[in-house]
């Protein structure tokens, strides 16, 4: 299996090919540099391992929640390189991705996310890892969802971890909100298109592929701004 990845939903940037289990990755942190960075970090990879476009099974994105311009970037460049080379798509939640990272870095099995969504606000999902052919993957409990972070929802504290920016932004309301393990977080986490590209795997095998006219980013809220008069200017 091949699928080319590219996650540009944060300040981090990244694209990712994984060929039979084997992963080639570019990874930055480079806030509003996404539209230079992405293209040559897809081309970075495809020359690693010599080859091209046409020879992917399927290009997956990062579809968010995340920046408004990030998701549209990951969004735009994966439907312009599907439509070209006449190859799928694959939707992969940026919350998942780093969710999936989490596990493989660290051992978590079980993650709150927490991604700051600026106006007092979270993206937030429950992931516990799943084991399929010996492998885990991290998967989605109930909904995504932007809220409050005194109005977030958690199924139960035993054995969770605090990830995400929105932990350290909002650490007093969702401390009081979601007794976590030992009260600690990792709030430096970015979603990664290596991740992306594993759960990618996963909706391959399921079937679960969009034709280049249907990708779309998610963004799990209509409004993305706020008004000067809510800023207090």
């Amino acid at each position: 299996m091949k699928i080319l990845a590219i996650e540009t939903a944060t300040d981090a940037c990244s694209a990712s090919l994984l060929v039979d289990g084997q992963s080639h990755t570019v990874f930055e942190l480079a806030p509003r540099r996404h539209t230079q960075l992405i293209l040559p970090q897809i081309d970075q990879v495809l020359s690693e391992a010599g080859m091209s476009i046409q020879s992917l099974d399927a290009i997956a994105f990062g579809r968010g929640p995340g920046a408004f311009t990030g998701l549209r970037i990951a969004a735009g460049v994966t439907q312009g390189l599907a439509l070209a080379a006449d190859i799928p798509a694959i939707a992969v939640s940026s919350l998942a991705a780093m969710a999936q990272y989490a596990y493989q870095e660290y051992q978590l099995e079980k993650c709150y996310v927490a991604l700051d969504a600026r106006m007092d606000q979270v993206y937030w999902g429950e992931y516990q890892v799943a084991y399929i052919n010996k492998k885990g993957f991290a998967v989605l409990q109930g909904d995504e969802q932007v809220v409050s972070p005194d109005d977030v929802s958690a199924s139960e504290s035993t054995g969770f971890f605090g990830v995400g920016s929105g932990w350290k932004a909002y650490q007093e309301a969702l401390y009081r909100k979601v007794a976590v393990e030992t009260q600690q977080y990792l709030h430096n986490i970015h979603p990664s298109a290596e991740q992306v590209a594993q759960l990618a795997v996963l909706q391959y095998q399921a079937d679960k592929l969009l034709a280049p006219e249907e990708v779309q980013p998610v963004y799990l809220r209509n409004k993305v701004a706020q008004t000067l008069i809510e800023r207090g200017k």
